[in-house]
């Protein structure tokens, strides 16, 4: 088998596995914000943190099948090891930024929804 070939299913494998568990730490720990944004309201939370999940999943695995060429012709392990570090050190940047990004929404949402409280508080 040819590097490029293995690095290839290198890069897929290690991008499939950090999404998956970047998702599903986001999904179990975002829903108690979702909770909280929607005012207790359980059904839309789970809705939207599923959304938010597939909506995840799709911009990252998008963007790891986007980006898989490698036009280099890889001749040995160090040359591999090199490409993909590039590739999979991208992928978690923006798994990373993708992270924050969502921190920010449910920050601001939360806010939103406790200033909503204090001018119509709940009965």
């Amino acid at each position: 088998m040819s590097y490029i070939l293995i690095s290839y299913i290198t890069y897929l494998i290690l991008t499939l596995i950090l999404t998956i568990w970047v998702a599903r730490t986001l999904f179990r720990n975002g829903k108690i914000f979702l909770i909280d944004i929607f005012h207790g309201n359980q059904e839309l939370a789970n809705a939207v943190n599923n959304l938010l999940l597939v909506g995840f999943y799709l911009v990252n695995i998008g963007y790891a099948v986007y980006t898989l060429t490698i036009p280099d012709n890889i001749a040995d392990v160090r040359h591999l090891i090199e490409k993909l570090s590039i590739k999979v050190g991208a992928i978690i940047l923006i798994l990373g930024g993708m992270h924050f990004f969502n921190m920010l929404v449910f920050f601001k949402l939360r806010k939103r929804a406790l200033l909503e409280r204090r001018h119509y508080p709940v009965k």
